[in-house]
């Protein structure tokens, strides 16, 4: 096992420059993601998804990555939730990866859609039991008066699906990030950090500048 502490130094010591990014920004976020996957880092997939509601007020919370690729970055969620709805008036999206014991951090901006079927149900399968009826007993984002409220609904599935296996629920799945743009961001000493950012040029390729700390 690494030891974190070291290798915050090295980061900060060493930095981050322009010519050892990489020309494909996934690339270096993978890079960045295998390091912290590498480590004693509880959920490195821990992100802050923000969005914004139709009065233009930001939301923020913290959903677990479960997938990334050059498609874009998965997260699952009930999709009559809050944040789902405000995805359906405006996909406009950011996340946020904060590796502060690496003194990193990674931003991406970009609109989110929704996975298609055969993809949640891909992944509802491999959830744990617990989770699955979970998924289908909590009306999330919805007020509920008690938490024995909540507590009967699990009991309610449980009974439900019991003997068999639990169904995707028609309400729940993925959402896939596609980026425009990313944010690389290394600390230093000083406050006088690297900071990188990825612009979409096309399809395929890639702007990077570097932004004053």
């Amino acid at each position: 096992m690494m030891n974190i502490e070291d290798l915050r130094q090295e980061n900060m010591e060493k930095g981050l420059s322009q010519s050892e990014l990489m020309a494909d920004p996934l690339n270096q976020f993978e890079t960045w993601y295998e390091q912290v996957s590498q480590s004693d880092i509880y959920e490195p997939g821990a992100m802050t998804l923000a969005t914004v509601d139709e009065d233009g007020q930001p939301w923020q919370r913290i959903v677990l990555l479960k997938l990334f690729d050059e498609k874009g970055f998965v997260f699952y969620t009930n999709y009559e939730s809050r944040k789902a709805k405000q995805i359906a008036k405006n996909p406009n999206v950011s996340l946020s990866f904060p590796w502060h014991p690496f003194a990193r951090q990674v931003k991406i901006t970009g609109r989110a859609e929704k996975v298609t079927a055969a993809e949640s149900l891909s992944y509802f399968a491999t959830r744990p039991r617990g989770s699955q009826i979970g998924a289908w007993a909590s009306q999330q984002s919805q007020m509920i008066n008690s938490r024995s409220i909540l507590e009967t609904m699990v009991d309610s599935m449980k009974h439900k699906f019991a003997d068999k296996e639990v169904p995707l629920p028609p309400f729940w799945g993925g959402f896939r990030v596609i980026p425009s743009s990313y944010e690389f961001w290394q600390g230093r000493e000083s406050r006088l950090h690297d900071r990188f950012i990825y612009r979409r040029k096309d399809d395929s390729n890639w702007t990077s500048e570097r932004l004053a700390p």
